[in-house]
């Protein structure tokens, strides 16, 4: 049995707006074949989102020259709730690559973590609703019309859904809608997508992306052929992960995170992680293959 990856990056991302390490800033864990083909763990915690997408790109290039494909995880939403795009009015089959163009032409991220992301949820909401919804979440100095610290109402069934099929089948994950506060995925998804959008542009047909490239189905090596990494949003609290006392627990994270995906490649599980969720509708797969994304192994 083969494994499908020789390499293993998990990327914990950040929407702080200024420079940082340690806690709560962008971690990268990568797990690949030392010089004596031995497993090996290294960690990098740059201070800015512009390094870490310059140091991203590096560690891909390096890969390739050494032959090796890898698996690349983001921990933030790589897709929004079905009929966002339709809201936006944006024209495209599948809508997910329209999105992303959207966002990543109305995101300005500065290289000193310097950020527009309350802006451009203000503006998201301006054209979705008119009002402050359904994005919220902001510093009270950053309060728009449009876009409010506090969420203002709930969900209604004429809304977006506050969470993507994902969200609620792995359990505790928060809402894209979320810009700010704790677990503001929403923030990260707004700043990191136009760097996986850059990390993929120059690559092409090398970088895959999951599942909206490759479909939902168990990968083999003749599917990966020619392919230098697959991108996949992966959500650590799936595994309970816990940090030993004195360890930053997004080090620990991207680490565990990593082996985890590597025993079970050595295994020859890892290949079923990318087909559909047993028990889940075909409509809803389809929803999640043309516009909101999946979590790698949620459902299961």
């Amino acid at each position: 049995m083969s494994r499908l990856f020789s390499a293993y990056l998990i990327v914990d991302w950040s929407a702080a707006a200024k420079p940082g390490t340690g806690t709560d800033s962008v971690w990268i864990g990568v797990l690949k074949r030392d010089v004596r083909f031995r497993m090996t763990f290294e960690s990098h915690n740059p201070a800015t989102r512009g390094e870490a997408e310059k140091l991203l790109g590096a560690i891909l290039d390096d890969l390739k020259k050494r032959g090796e494909r890898a698996l690349l995880g983001f921990d933030f939403p790589l897709g929004f709730p079905r009929g966002f795009a339709a809201g936006l009015n944006l024209a495209g089959d599948p809508p997910w690559p329209a999105v992303w163009t959207q966002i990543d032409k109305m995101v300005k991220d500065k290289a000193d973590n310097t950020n527009n992301r309350f802006g451009v949820g203000s503006e998201l909401n301006r054209r979705l609703t008119g009002g402050p919804f359904p994005f919220w979440g902001c510093p009270p100095k950053d309060a728009l019309t449009t876009l409010q610290p506090k969420r203002t109402r709930a969900h209604g069934p004429d809304d977006l859904p506050e969470f993507r099929h994902t969200d609620e089948a792995a359990k505790g994950a928060a809402s894209i809608w979320k810009l700010y506060y704790n677990g503001s995925v929403g923030g990260q998804a707004l700043l990191g997508i136009p760097a996986v959008r850059r990390l993929k542009a120059a690559r092409g047909e090398a970088v895959r992306l999951w599942p909206f490239e490759t479909g939902f189905k168990a990968l083999t090596d003749a599917d990966l052929d020619g392919v230098e990494a697959v991108v996949a949003e992966i959500y650590p609290s799936l595994l309970n992960i816990k940090a030993p006392p004195g360890e930053v627990k997004d080090l620990v994270q991207v680490r565990e995170t990593a082996e985890h995906f590597a025993r079970l490649d050595e295994s020859g599980k890892l290949a079923e992680l990318f087909a559909a969720p047993p028990g889940v509708d075909d409509a809803v797969l389809a929803e999640a293959e043309r516009e909101e994304g999946w979590i790698l192994g949620a459902g299961r």
